[in-house]
């Protein structure tokens, strides 16, 4: 007796054994991929020190408008406005509607593209919808690192 074949493509043992294979393979390799990454949230998290202070960058990461994001803590430290030493520390979350705000330099103030809500470089509301202040962090600077701690 011979084997139907109705003249359509059809697969082999071989050809259905090497599918499964590489199927079952291909299934594996996002498991693998998130168990060999970390994420951001466990590697911010380990930097917090025993006093609650987390190290956010250092003083060489200050961009040219005197500014220091770090995202994943989420913080921003700026140089104080009128003094060569000392920062200052807000999270940098609109109290609108959650978007990042920038700090424009040459105005010494922050800014929200979102809605343009601004922000003196106190942290308090300047200009709406926005109408709390920024939440401010405590920072110190040990040695050439700018460490930050939520309040």
């Amino acid at each position: 007796m011979t084997p139907y074949n109705s003249g359509k493509n059809t697969m082999n043992r071989r050809n259905f054994i090497t599918w499964m294979g590489v199927g079952g393979l291909a299934s594996y390799l996002p498991v693998a991929l998130v168990a060999c990454s970390s994420t951001d949230n466990e590697t911010a998290s380990e930097l917090v020190r025993s006093d609650g202070f987390q190290a956010i960058g250092t003083v060489e990461n200050f961009d040219e408008n005197g500014v220091l994001l770090n995202a994943n803590i989420p913080a921003v430290v700026i140089k104080n406005i009128g003094q060569n030493d000392g920062f200052s520390a807000f999270n940098p979350t609109c109290t609108h509607l959650d978007c990042t705000v920038e700090w424009q330099g040459d105005k010494k103030e922050f800014f929200c593209p979102c809605h343009d809500s601004r922000f003196a470089a106190d942290g308090q509301a300047l200009e709406g919808p926005a109408d709390q202040p920024l939440a401010v962090y405590e920072v110190k600077q040990e040695g050439d690192v700018i460490l930050v701690k939520k309040s």
